[in-house]
Protein backbone atom coordinates (compact mmCIF):
# COMPACT_ATOMS: atom_id res chain seq x y z
CA UNK A 1 0.00 0.00 0.00
CA UNK A 2 1.34 3.25 -0.95
CA UNK A 3 2.00 5.35 2.38
CA UNK A 4 0.59 8.84 1.71
CA UNK A 5 1.44 11.34 4.44
CA UNK A 6 0.30 15.13 5.75
CA UNK A 7 2.11 16.64 7.93
CA UNK A 8 1.12 19.92 9.24
CA UNK A 9 3.72 22.99 10.12
CA UNK A 10 6.44 21.61 7.74
CA UNK A 11 8.09 24.63 6.80
CA UNK A 12 10.44 24.34 9.53
CA UNK A 13 11.62 23.22 13.16
CA UNK A 14 9.93 19.22 14.09
CA UNK A 15 7.19 19.82 11.08
CA UNK A 16 10.11 19.61 8.68
CA UNK A 17 12.61 17.22 10.20
CA UNK A 18 9.16 14.63 10.23
CA UNK A 19 8.84 15.41 6.60
CA UNK A 20 11.93 14.79 5.59
CA UNK A 21 12.56 12.16 7.55
CA UNK A 22 9.06 10.02 6.39
CA UNK A 23 10.18 11.04 2.34
CA UNK A 24 13.02 9.23 2.99
CA UNK A 25 11.50 6.06 4.51
CA UNK A 26 8.83 5.74 1.34
CA UNK A 27 6.24 8.09 2.18
CA UNK A 28 4.48 10.65 0.02
CA UNK A 29 4.48 13.59 1.71
CA UNK A 30 2.16 16.38 1.74
CA UNK A 31 4.45 19.64 3.29
CA UNK A 32 1.94 21.95 4.72
CA UNK A 33 2.39 25.49 5.99
CA UNK A 34 0.42 28.77 6.40
CA UNK A 35 2.70 31.63 5.17
CA UNK A 36 6.28 30.32 4.68
CA UNK A 37 5.98 29.12 0.94
CA UNK A 38 9.99 29.27 0.01
CA UNK A 39 10.55 27.29 3.36
CA UNK A 40 7.99 24.45 2.64
CA UNK A 41 9.06 24.23 -1.25
CA UNK A 42 12.53 23.76 -0.09
CA UNK A 43 12.16 20.86 2.46
CA UNK A 44 9.75 19.21 -0.19
CA UNK A 45 12.60 19.69 -3.04
CA UNK A 46 14.87 17.77 -0.23
CA UNK A 47 12.52 15.20 -0.38
CA UNK A 48 12.20 14.73 -3.86
CA UNK A 49 15.94 15.54 -4.79
CA UNK A 50 16.49 12.40 -2.21
CA UNK A 51 13.96 10.14 -4.79
CA UNK A 52 11.28 10.59 -2.45
CA UNK A 53 7.67 12.83 -3.74
CA UNK A 54 6.47 15.60 -2.19
CA UNK A 55 4.31 18.71 -2.70
CA UNK A 56 4.21 21.75 -0.26
CA UNK A 57 0.48 23.08 -0.04
CA UNK A 58 -0.55 26.18 1.55
CA UNK A 59 -3.65 26.12 4.21
CA UNK A 60 -4.46 27.53 7.67
CA UNK A 61 -5.59 24.87 9.93
CA UNK A 62 -7.52 26.78 11.75
CA UNK A 63 -9.66 27.38 8.60
CA UNK A 64 -12.13 24.68 8.49
CA UNK A 65 -12.63 25.60 4.34
CA UNK A 66 -8.54 25.20 3.93
CA UNK A 67 -8.11 21.77 5.69
CA UNK A 68 -10.90 20.85 3.68
CA UNK A 69 -8.99 21.85 0.58
CA UNK A 70 -5.43 20.52 1.87
CA UNK A 71 -6.90 16.74 1.91
CA UNK A 72 -8.79 17.49 -1.26
CA UNK A 73 -5.32 18.44 -2.97
CA UNK A 74 -3.52 15.53 -1.56
CA UNK A 75 -6.53 13.32 -2.37
CA UNK A 76 -5.98 14.68 -6.52
CA UNK A 77 -1.72 14.79 -6.07
CA UNK A 78 -0.61 12.28 -3.73
CA UNK A 79 -3.35 9.47 -3.09
CA UNK A 80 -5.46 8.89 -0.07
CA UNK A 81 -3.61 9.64 3.32
CA UNK A 82 -2.80 7.10 5.41
CA UNK A 83 -0.37 9.01 8.34
CA UNK A 84 -1.37 12.84 9.51
CA UNK A 85 1.13 14.02 11.63
CA UNK A 86 -0.86 17.16 13.58
CA UNK A 87 2.16 19.33 14.13
CA UNK A 88 0.77 23.00 13.32
CA UNK A 89 0.76 25.16 16.48
CA UNK A 90 1.38 28.69 17.91
CA UNK A 91 2.94 29.59 20.97
CA UNK A 92 1.11 33.41 21.44
CA UNK A 93 2.27 36.20 24.06
CA UNK A 94 4.78 34.71 26.92
CA UNK A 95 3.35 36.34 29.66
CA UNK A 96 0.70 36.19 33.07
CA UNK A 97 -3.00 35.01 32.38
CA UNK A 98 -3.91 38.27 33.45
CA UNK A 99 -2.11 40.18 30.62
CA UNK A 100 -3.74 37.84 27.93
CA UNK A 101 -6.10 39.23 25.80
CA UNK A 102 -8.91 37.13 24.65
CA UNK A 103 -8.17 37.72 20.83
CA UNK A 104 -4.35 36.21 21.71
CA UNK A 105 -5.97 33.46 23.55
CA UNK A 106 -8.53 32.44 20.71
CA UNK A 107 -5.43 32.19 17.85
CA UNK A 108 -3.52 29.67 19.70
CA UNK A 109 -6.57 27.61 20.55
CA UNK A 110 -7.69 27.67 16.89
CA UNK A 111 -4.50 26.20 15.89
CA UNK A 112 -3.70 23.88 18.20
CA UNK A 113 -6.76 22.51 19.23
CA UNK A 114 -9.80 23.16 17.00
CA UNK A 115 -7.33 23.10 13.74
CA UNK A 116 -6.06 19.80 15.03
CA UNK A 117 -9.39 18.01 15.52
CA UNK A 118 -10.27 19.87 12.22
CA UNK A 119 -7.55 17.98 10.23
CA UNK A 120 -8.10 14.89 12.23
CA UNK A 121 -11.57 14.39 11.26
CA UNK A 122 -10.87 14.66 7.47
CA UNK A 123 -8.24 12.34 8.21
CA UNK A 124 -10.65 9.64 9.85
CA UNK A 125 -13.34 10.50 7.40
CA UNK A 126 -10.91 8.71 4.63
CA UNK A 127 -8.79 5.95 6.67
CA UNK A 128 -11.82 4.29 8.84
CA UNK A 129 -12.92 1.56 8.10
CA UNK A 130 -16.31 2.48 8.81
CA UNK A 131 -16.12 5.06 5.69
CA UNK A 132 -15.01 2.51 3.50
CA UNK A 133 -11.27 3.29 4.09
CA UNK A 134 -8.08 1.07 4.98
CA UNK A 135 -6.83 2.31 7.93
CA UNK A 136 -4.23 5.08 8.88
CA UNK A 137 -2.73 6.14 11.82
CA UNK A 138 -2.67 9.72 13.81
CA UNK A 139 0.36 11.54 15.76
CA UNK A 140 0.08 14.30 17.39
CA UNK A 141 2.67 16.71 18.40
CA UNK A 142 2.06 17.77 21.92
CA UNK A 143 4.45 19.35 24.32
CA UNK A 144 5.81 18.66 27.96
CA UNK A 145 4.07 22.10 28.75
CA UNK A 146 0.97 20.40 28.92
CA UNK A 147 2.80 18.71 32.14
CA UNK A 148 4.61 22.20 33.47
CA UNK A 149 1.86 24.44 33.33
CA UNK A 150 4.35 27.67 31.60
CA UNK A 151 3.48 29.84 34.54
CA UNK A 152 4.76 33.32 33.88
CA UNK A 153 5.59 32.07 29.87
CA UNK A 154 2.47 31.29 28.33
CA UNK A 155 -0.21 29.15 30.13
CA UNK A 156 -2.79 29.33 26.76
CA UNK A 157 0.16 27.05 25.41
CA UNK A 158 -0.07 24.92 28.13
CA UNK A 159 -3.74 24.72 28.20
CA UNK A 160 -3.84 23.64 24.14
CA UNK A 161 -1.26 20.99 24.25
CA UNK A 162 -3.38 19.43 27.27
CA UNK A 163 -6.40 19.14 25.25
CA UNK A 164 -4.40 17.63 22.39
CA UNK A 165 -3.08 14.94 25.33
CA UNK A 166 -7.14 14.67 26.27
CA UNK A 167 -8.57 14.32 22.61
CA UNK A 168 -5.27 11.69 21.69
CA UNK A 169 -6.89 10.04 24.64
CA UNK A 170 -10.59 10.18 23.49
CA UNK A 171 -10.39 9.68 19.42
CA UNK A 172 -7.65 7.01 19.80
CA UNK A 173 -10.70 4.74 21.81
CA UNK A 174 -13.45 5.93 19.72
CA UNK A 175 -11.38 4.71 16.14
CA UNK A 176 -9.20 1.27 17.25
CA UNK A 177 -11.43 -0.85 15.80
CA UNK A 178 -11.55 1.12 12.67
CA UNK A 179 -7.88 0.54 11.57
CA UNK A 180 -6.70 4.09 12.74
CA UNK A 181 -4.16 4.18 15.60
CA UNK A 182 -3.92 7.63 17.05
CA UNK A 183 -0.95 8.60 19.53
CA UNK A 184 1.02 11.60 20.38
CA UNK A 185 4.45 12.50 21.16
CA UNK A 186 5.81 14.96 23.34
CA UNK A 187 8.96 16.90 23.16
CA UNK A 188 10.81 18.64 25.09
CA UNK A 189 13.02 21.72 24.74
CA UNK A 190 13.99 21.39 21.37
CA UNK A 191 16.03 23.53 18.77
CA UNK A 192 13.62 25.07 16.83
CA UNK A 193 13.02 29.19 16.43
CA UNK A 194 9.38 28.64 19.02
CA UNK A 195 11.35 28.54 22.42
CA UNK A 196 13.27 32.02 23.04
CA UNK A 197 17.11 32.16 22.59
CA UNK A 198 17.82 32.03 26.46
CA UNK A 199 15.65 29.25 27.11
CA UNK A 200 17.83 27.47 24.81
CA UNK A 201 21.03 28.53 26.02
CA UNK A 202 20.06 27.70 29.60
CA UNK A 203 18.32 24.25 28.17
CA UNK A 204 20.93 22.08 29.90
CA UNK A 205 20.81 22.83 33.62
CA UNK A 206 17.05 21.47 33.61
CA UNK A 207 17.53 18.38 31.79
CA UNK A 208 19.20 15.62 32.81
CA UNK A 209 20.84 14.57 29.30
CA UNK A 210 22.27 18.23 29.74
CA UNK A 211 21.33 19.60 26.32
CA UNK A 212 18.13 20.10 24.45
CA UNK A 213 16.74 18.00 21.44
CA UNK A 214 17.37 18.14 17.74
CA UNK A 215 14.16 17.80 15.75
CA UNK A 216 15.22 14.70 14.10
CA UNK A 217 15.45 13.06 17.17
CA UNK A 218 11.38 14.07 17.73
CA UNK A 219 10.92 13.17 14.00
CA UNK A 220 12.72 9.01 14.83
CA UNK A 221 9.59 9.08 17.44
CA UNK A 222 6.73 10.21 14.85
CA UNK A 223 7.87 7.81 12.44
CA UNK A 224 7.67 4.63 14.97
CA UNK A 225 4.27 5.55 15.72
CA UNK A 226 3.42 5.66 12.32
CA UNK A 227 4.61 2.36 11.16
CA UNK A 228 3.84 -1.12 11.55
CA UNK A 229 6.13 -1.61 14.03
CA UNK A 230 3.93 0.23 16.50
CA UNK A 231 1.06 -2.20 15.14
CA UNK A 232 -0.37 -2.20 18.83
CA UNK A 233 0.29 0.92 19.92
CA UNK A 234 -2.68 3.34 20.33
CA UNK A 235 -3.66 6.17 23.01
CA UNK A 236 -0.14 6.37 24.05
CA UNK A 237 2.28 9.98 24.26
CA UNK A 238 5.75 9.41 24.16
CA UNK A 239 7.57 11.94 26.09
CA UNK A 240 10.85 12.82 24.19
CA UNK A 241 12.58 15.26 26.95
CA UNK A 242 16.01 13.79 27.65
CA UNK A 243 14.56 12.76 30.94
CA UNK A 244 13.22 15.61 31.83
CA UNK A 245 9.64 14.37 33.30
Amino acid sequence: MTEVAIVTGASRGIGAAVARLLGANGYRVCVNYRAEKDLAEGVAADIEQAGGRAVAVAADVSRAGDVRRLFETVDRQLGTVTALVNNAGIHGPRGRVDALALEDLQAVLAVNVVGLITCSQEAVRRMSTRHGGSGGAIVNISSGAAYIGNPGNGVQYSVSKGAVNSFTIGLSQEVAGEGIRVNAVSPGLTRTDMPERGALARGGESIPMGRVAEPEEIAEAVLWLLSEKAAFVAGANIRVAGGRP
